[in-house]
């Protein structure tokens, strides 16, 4: 991973220009006091989604050890899937389009905008994960001069807000856009019921279990709950977190909890790319999975 990210700026083999693409004839500034910061993982899970199923081909193999299989071959190999990429893509003009209506003025750093390393950390990559962020994210904010940081991931927001003040001193204000979006006015883009697959940052770690669900009650999008499925302390995790390590196990918890969640409805809202990419690829039509910005939009 950290050769990927010497390389090519990313924790994966994937052509960083795929980040961007998303902001064209946005009329996005670069640069700013204010940025909104992607980080590339909703940009990146279709990439992700395609590598799972490669990494569990060659189990077994001399291949087996994830540096070597991302360095080396995957790049030249593995494409992300078109109609992922152009979804991620839709998910992000809409959480920019509904900013922008409310009057909240940002830029975007395009091809200079860092990964966060949220990967590097919570697989326990700490030493290399301080290194990278000090030198590549710290710095690039530095250059820039930004001074607030809008997240749109749990993985991102967490990385800003409880990892990196327990090692830099850093004076930036970081706000996650749910919190803006609670703010806007919004409206359903569907007319069904749905459950919400919590992440677990989100839920348990920053706060933000009733940040979304007060967005789609703002909505008129009605949510199921269950103590026992839907509940800050006691929803599962969707097995994102281990695909790069053990997909097969990954696959078995996301089954688990699509089981679960399609107890309540068939219509699953998610909050988190990673979340996103996992349960859908786990699916298999027993429910449909869609992000909180595929169900509510601006006026």
């Amino acid at each position: 991973m950290k050769r990927s990210l010497d390389s090519n700026g990313l924790p994966i083999p994937m052509d960083k220009s795929y980040c961007t693409e998303w902001a064209k004839d946005m009329g996005i500034p670069k640069g700013g006091d204010t940025i909104i910061y992607t980080s590339c993982l909703y940009q990146m899970a279709p990439m992700i989604n395609q590598l799972v199923p490669w990494i569990e081909k060659i189990k077994g193999t001399p291949l087996t050890g994830l540096a070597g299989v991302l360095s080396r071959f995957a790049g030249f190999v593995i494409k992300p899937n078109k109609a992922d990429i152009d979804r991620a893509n839709n998910i992000l003009r809409n959480i920019a389009k509904a900013l922008q209506r409310a009057g909240i003025s940002f830029g975007f750093l395009y091809e200079d905008e860092p990964y966060s390393g949220a990967l590097l950390y919570e697989l326990g990559a700490e030493d290399v994960f301080k290194e990278y962020f000090e030198n590549t994210v710290l710095r690039t904010f530095r250059k820039y001069g930004i001074k607030r940081v809008i997240t749109i991931d749990p993985h991102t927001h967490n990385i800003l807000t409880n990892v990196m003040p327990s090692y830099f001193k850093v004076d930036l204000e970081v706000i996650n856009y749910l919190d803006l979006l609670r703010e806007i006015k919004v409206k359903p883009k569907i007319n069904v019921d749905v459950v919400i697959h919590d992440s677990c940052l989100y839920a348990r770690y920053l706060g933000k279990y009733d940040t979304y669900r007060a967005i789609l009650d703002n909505a008129g999008v009605k949510h199921i709950e269950d103590p026992l499925i839907t509940g800050r302390e006691t929803a599962t995790c969707c097995g994102g977190p281990l695909e790069s390590l053990s997909p097969e196990l990954s696959r078995k918890i996301a089954k688990i909890r699509i089981e679960n969640l399609a107890r309540l409805s068939k219509n699953v809202v998610t909050v988190c790319p990673i979340c996103l990419a996992n349960l859908s690829r786990n699916a298999e039509g027993a429910v449909q999975i869609m992000d909180i910005n595929e169900v509510v939009g601006v006026e």
